[in-house]
Order: C-alpha cells, then structure tokens, then sequence
C-alpha cells in the first residue's frame, strides 16, 4: 500500500482491510439506495476517487480496493488470508525456489469475452516495469531476473525473466528465493491487463466505457469524485460464487458524512467510526475490529532546512505523545507505532517480529527537547526555521495535525504551521521532495517485514524523504539475497532500527480494522495484508 502511498483515512482498515459499518435502520434509505439493496447492490464508501484504475499506476488503497474487485491475478487471497489459485489453476516451483511454472485455467476471459492468456500477464508485468512510464509498484518486481536492470534503463526489456512459453504457461525465473511470491502476485500491481486495449487507448482506464477486467465484478458507471459502479462479471471464471449482483463504490471524505449516511441505508458498511461517538459505539458493541496491517506516520524531507539534521528530526519524532493521538484523536483503538513494522508478522520461531523489534520509539519531551537544542547548535541555529506540516485533505488528518501541532508546541516550544492538500497533490509533491514535513502512510503489497522497509533504500521511488544511508541498503539487500529465514529477520531488524535511529520518518500508529456493518451484510473479506474483497460477500 501498500503499499502502499495508500492515503485512506483512517483508513482504519487495512491493505486488505477495509471499513465497515452499521445501524438501526439498514435499507431504510429512499430512491437509488433502497433500489440498490434490493438489486443485492453492496454499497461501500471509498472515500475518495481512486489515483488511477491502471494496475501498475494506482498503487494505494483507494484505487486497489476497486481493482481487487474488478480483476484478478494469478492467485488471490482467499477466506484464510493465504493465496489460492485465482487465474492459475496450478503452479510448480523448481528445487531451488528461483523458477516458477504458472499454468492458467480453462476458459478463463476477459469482461469482453476475449481470452485470457499468460501473454497478458508476461506483457501487463513488463510494462509495470518499462523505464519510459516508471510505476511506483514496480521494486516489487526486483525479486524478477532482469527485472531491476530493465526498470533502471540499464537491460533489455528481453532480459526480464518473465515469459508465456504458450497461452496457459508463464514461466518466472527470481533473482533468489522468495517465499512471499504467490501472496505478491495477488497484488493489484500484478493483475494483466488486456493488451489490445491498452495499446490503443492510453487513457483505457480513466472511464468505466474502456475498462477492460477479468474479475468477480465489472465497471459499469464512473461519476469521478462521486461514486462508480459495478455488476456482476458474467465472464468471470468464478462466478458461480458470486452472490452479489453488484458494488457501488461511493467517495465520501468526510468522517461524519459517512456515518450519517450508514444511518440512512446509504451505506452498508462505515469504516470510519465519528470520535465523537467512538466511545459510545464501541461501549454498545457496535463497532468490529480486526487486525490489520500499516502505519500511519510522517515524513521529513531530509533535503530540507531544518530537517537535514538527524537530531532535529529525532527530537521531533520524540516531542509526540502518539497514546493520546491514540486515545483521545482518532478513538479507533489503534496500537501505538512503537516502530515502523506493524503487528501480525511471524518469524520462524513463531514470534512476531514488532514484539522482538521492541520500541524504537518512544514520547520524551525532555529528551526531545534537549537534542532539538542539540540540533539547532550543530546547524548554527538561533531561530528555527519555519516548519510546515502538509497533509492531504480530511477531517481526522486535520485532527490529528492540530494534536500534534499542538505537542509541539507544547514539548519543543516550536510553532509548527500546518496547511491541506488534496491527496494526489500532496503524494506528488511528496515524489518530488517539494514539502517539508507531511502525513503519509504504508500499507503492505505482501505478508513480510522487508515490503515495510525495502521501501527506504536509497532511490526507491515509495522513500520521499530524500534520506539515504549505505549500511541500511546493505542491510536490506543482503535480506533479500538471504535463505536462511531466521537470518533475514535478524538483518530485518537492523534495519529497522537504523531508520527509526536516523528518523526520517515520525511513526504515529498502526492501522487496525474498526467498522460497522449491516446485519443483512455476510461474507466480506477483510485482508490484513491485501485489500477489501467482495467476491464472497452477500446480502440477506
């Protein structure tokens, strides 16, 4: 979320996780709401309007929660959290884990009726990592022989180690072991896309008209920055299992719009609980929650005045009581990020990997307060620059700006201004190292530790802090390169600590899944480290 530069909100929900929501009166809603519940028409709001609907190109929640639901891949998350046969029927792996045989199933189409071949898969993954149309999804692919030279202008598009040997074969030869694999290529960033239509349209994703998928549903309508829709996919191989007649996605940014509306019969699901009722809801057991993957956090542009120095930045990480952000802000029963890998990760003794991690992070104002006068002396400071906090536009990141404006203040005697931006604005600025300090977050694209922190090696295009550190690197590419699982989680969490120690980043809390959902709503599948899935799901 992933990834990924995933801005959800609250988002409270995960990679997979995704908001829900409930209340007294389901379906008593008028006109289109009461005829869509009728039709078995599940209505979600996703809060805004997703980035982009090109697989490599959207790379946040908003965009994969939609393209989970739309298409699919070589595998897919099923019920247990762990990936099935999806457009593969089968797959081999050779005895030394670099080699993987996918064979596609029978009768398997696209939305148009066009066959989906293993040609749509080896051409959709090469263009996720063509260097004349760069995708921030595509260091996922690195694990792929040739596939880093040829993303980095520095190989053949011929030396990616992706190839259909026919119609149902695709053969994938890895640079090394991966044991994430099949859970990655689950991922929206590796969904095929139909290669016709994408080289005669290159805007073949931004209307519901030229969409082309091949999963449980298919886009019907786009009201940009309203609402899309989508019914049932007839051509879809597994449509048997699919009970809804359709979703209609709604981009609602507003926390208590949402709720207001999941009151009426406007939505079945409200994932984004109102604080101000928080409290009561969760006492009356009205609210769910699950666990979920991602951390909400800020960034430094370490290429920026004052941040270029590390103790400014550490005493700014330590001035930040985030249990009150916590407890009294956001009111979702988040855990505090004590560090930068969330919750839910197992190494191979069975522990979890934030648990062995520890806190490597913590509230001290003294202390921050301390290495801030450290910093400003080392830079030659009197006066503190002007910092700015930039975050994209919403009412609980507004909430959660003034709370930690307001620490500031109070542990570093700091005037921190704080200003919105809307969502792809501030992601983009961010890419370019244009704003100072601003709120982002992480949602993984895989179940392991190194797709939180892969992200921070020098140049990655998901870094967006300008910092860069050798060792950490070596760190994170010697994890890669290593078989020895116990190994690489103990390199893993070197890492980690070198960037919490080098604070380019100011964690806040780890995402969880709190939600409320209609009585007459079954079967959603909430995926810790994937997206919200409808496939399974049903209305009574």
């Amino acid at each position: 979320m992933k990834k990924r530069t995933a801005l959800l909100l609250g988002c409270i929900l995960l990679s997979g996780t995704a908001l829900a929501g409930c209340s007294g009166k389901e379906g008593a809603g008028t006109g289109s709401a009461r005829n869509e519940q009728q039709a078995k028409i599940l209505l979600y709001n996703n809060l805004r309007e997703p980035t982009s609907l090109d697989p490599p190109v959207g790379f946040d929640q908003v965009s994969y929660d939609i393209l989970n639901n739309a298409m699919e891949g070589l595998t897919r998350l099923g019920k247990s959290q762990t990936p099935e046969p999806a457009m593969a029927k089968e797959w081999k792996m050779s005895p030394d884990g670099k080699q993987y045989t996918f064979t596609l199933r029978d009768g398997i189409k696209w939305s148009n009726g066009d066959a989906v071949k293993a040609s749509d898969f080896e051409f959709a993954w090469k263009r996720m990592l063509d260097p004349k149309k760069p995708s921030p999804a595509a260091p996922l692919a690195y694990v792929i022989e040739g596939a880093e030279a040829y993303n980095s202008d520095k190989g053949p598009a011929d030396g990616v180690k992706i190839k259909a040997t026919d119609d149902k074969t695709l053969e994938v030869v890895l640079t090394k072991p991966a044991p994430w694999l099949l859970g990655m290529v689950s991922n929206p960033a590796f969904f095929p896309v139909h290669k016709a239509t994408v080289e005669k349209n290159d805007k073949w994703a931004s209307e519901a008209a030229t969409i082309v998928s091949n999963g449980p549903f298919k886009i019907t309508e786009w009201k940009h920055d309203s609402e899309l829709k989508m019914v049932k996919n007839d051509q879809y191989w597994d449509a048997a299992s699919v009970k809804l007649d359709g979703v209609t996605f709604k981009m609602v940014n507003d926390t208590n719009t949402e709720y207001q509306l999941y009151q009426s019969g406007g939505l079945h699901i409200d994932g984004i609980i109102p604080a101000d009722l928080s409290q009561k809801l969760f006492a009356e057991g009205k609210v769910k929650v699950e666990d979920s993957a991602g951390t909400y956090f800020y960034r430094f542009n370490t290429k920026m005045p004052p941040f270029d120095n590390v103790n400014i930045r550490k005493a700014f990480q330590m001035a930040v009581d985030s249990q009150k952000i916590v407890d009294l802000v956001v009111k979702q029963k988040q855990k505090v990020a004590d560090g930068f890998v969330s919750y839910g990760l197992k190494d191979p003794a069975g522990d979890d990997f934030r648990k062995v991690g520890g806190k490597l992070v913590k509230f001290d104002a003294a202390e921050a307060k301390k290495l801030l006068e450290k910093g400003m002396a080392e830079a030659g400071y009197k006066t503190l620059p002007q910092v700015t906090l930039t975050y994209n536009t919403n009412d609980l990141h507004q909430k959660i700006a003034e709370a930690t404006q307001a620490m500031f203040k109070e542990s570093l005697g700091v005037d921190v201004k704080i200003e919105s931006k809307e969502g792809k604005v501030l992601t983009a600025e961010q890419k370019k190292l244009q704003l100072q300090f601003s709120r982002s977050s992480w949602l993984p694209d895989f179940a392991d530790p190194i797709n939180f922190l892969d992200i921070f090696q020098t140049g990655n295009p998901n870094n967006r802090t300008g910092w860069s550190n050798a060792q950490y690197d070596k760190l994170i590419q010697d994890a890669y390169k290593e078989p020895d699982n116990a190994k690489r989680f103990k390199l893993l969490h070197e890492a980690e600590k070198i960037l919490l120690d080098e604070a380019p980043i100011m964690p806040i809390y780890f995402y969880n899944s709190a939600y409320m959902q209609s009585d007459k709503l079954e079967g959603v599948v909430r995926h810790a480290y994937g997206y919200i899935d409808f496939k399974w799901a049903d209305l009574k």
